[in-house]
């Protein structure tokens, strides 16, 4: 998340909305939003519904769930998926505003 605080600005300025989804309970979440103060959208999900609905893997022997980044456009498609094999497997985000500036286009 400190990746994409970052560079918050630059999508906002894509018109893009970040949304964290995490498998804490809403209390444990909005707790964590409060004290790191973040500028995007985090939705709780504990019953990992938005998990199954986009394929993110969980992985026991990683504890826990594997990272995925989801591009969604203004019509609710997704464009652009990837599916982190580690927690150090994420895209940077000049990849990421990269695709942006190209689906803008």
């Amino acid at each position: 998340m400190a990746q994409l605080r970052q560079d918050y600005q630059k999508f906002v300025e894509r018109q893009t909305q970040v949304i964290i989804v995490g498998l804490e309970d809403a209390k444990v979440f909005k707790s964590y939003w409060r004290e790191h103060d973040l500028p995007f959208i985090g939705l709780p999900d504990p019953k990992a519904s938005v998990l199954k609905l986009y394929g993110q893997e969980v992985n026991l022997f990683k504890l826990g769930r594997m990272p995925a980044q989801v591009i969604v456009d203004k019509t609710g498609t997704a464009r652009f998926i990837h599916y982190g094999h580690s927690m150090s497997d994420i895209p940077e985000n000049a990849v990421v505003l990269e695709l942006l500036d190209q689906l803008n286009a």
